[in-house]
């Protein structure tokens, strides 16, 4: 039964979420600690499977103790319980970019309710259960010649985010090509990822736009209320736009859309990667881009977060290598700079 470490300064929230856990029958209430330091102590002699960290904390705040949480969790999966994450997106986005594998709202004291218990108890199914489907073997491509290509796509869900920090860091300024973005998140979240992102791949980020135009060494992300769609202009560049339209998925933005319209603007020369995400978004569109010749890349299980996306994917054939995130970087690293 995974083992769970609450970290949070509230005795009431420490108690409520105690209870959850507690009373799930599914998860094992490790320990409940009231800051970063006790929580490092007790992770320097017990294994736990998951972690509830709170944001707001006296002495060390939990966005300033995750990566050494993170580090003596050993694989640990933290789950980010905080009102800071309604109130404060840039903050949320850099836990998740650090390493934090999702994030959930907590209620103010006196307002824990049986829903945010199920909501809860959910995340923490998603984050400590097996994978959707079996394994597939790892097939690396960084140690062959790389595919040529004239354009990246990159679709992730949950874990998402630091994944992409990890692939965009192994790239160079020198890969020109532009990059194309779906992530799962709320609309209030993309410029603040977009920011994140524009950090980790020290390159322009921008959130796409309706009837704008594809230039070189710029990363393009798909805002949370669209899909980004790539289509060819009469002057031989690329055009995007925006959609609404319903995806057989539900996700908005997805990246199945994204994927199918880059497969019929750039063809053959399309590199696609599907990162951590939970649910199939990505597989319809993966099926586009091997038909019209693209290659595909996924993230291996063990460095995901949730092997759902990237595991689909690889089920169903269509990946042509089961890497980690570094190592999809270095293959882009060598078949992108030119």
């Amino acid at each position: 039964m995974p083992r769970v470490l609450i970290v949070d300064d509230s005795a009431v929230a420490r108690a409520a979420l105690g209870r959850y856990i507690e009373h799930s029958g599914r998860f094992r209430l490790a320990a409940a600690v009231a800051d970063a330091s006790r929580a490092l102590s007790f992770l320097a002699t017990e294994r736990v499977d998951l972690i509830l960290l709170d944001l707001e904390m006296p002495r060390q705040s939990g966005i300033d103790a995750l990566p050494a949480l993170l580090a003596a969790g050993a694989g640990a999966r933290v789950l980010i319980v905080s009102s800071a994450a309604a109130e404060g997106a840039e903050v949320t986005m850099r836990a998740l970019a650090l390493g934090a594998a999702d994030t959930l709202v907590k209620p103010v004291a006196g307002a824990f309710a049986s829903r945010f218990g199920e909501t809860l108890l959910a995340r923490l199914d998603v984050l400590a259960g097996p994978a959707a489907v079996p394994e597939a073997p790892r097939r690396s491509v960084a140690a062959a010649p790389a595919p040529a290509f004239d354009a990246i796509a990159i679709g992730a869900s949950t874990g998402g985010i630091h994944a992409l920090a990890s692939l965009l860091a192994e790239v160079p300024l020198a890969v020109a090509q532009p990059i194309f973005v779906t992530q799962h998140l709320p609309p209030s979240f993309s410029p603040y990822f977009a920011a994140q992102v524009g950090v980790s791949a020290k390159r322009p980020s921008l959130l796409a736009q309706d009837h704008g135009r594809v230039r070189a060494g710029e990363l393009l992300i798909a805002p949370g209320t669209a899909h980004l769609l790539a289509y060819p202009l009469h002057d031989g560049t690329v055009g995007t736009r925006l959609s609404q339209a319903p995806a057989p998925t539900g996700n908005l933005p997805s990246v199945d859309p994204m994927f199918a319209s880059l497969a019929a603007t750039y063809g053959p020369r399309l590199l696609a990667i599907v990162l951590s995400g939970m649910g199939r978004d990505g597989l319809e569109g993966a099926r586009a881009v091997r038909d019209a010749g693209g290659t595909i890349l996924v993230q291996d299980r063990s460095t995901s977060v949730v092997w759902g996306m990237p595991g689909a994917v690889a089920k169903a054939g269509l990946a042509q290598g089961v890497m980690s995130p570094a190592e999809i970087g270095a293959a882009i690293a060598a078949g992108g700079a030119r």
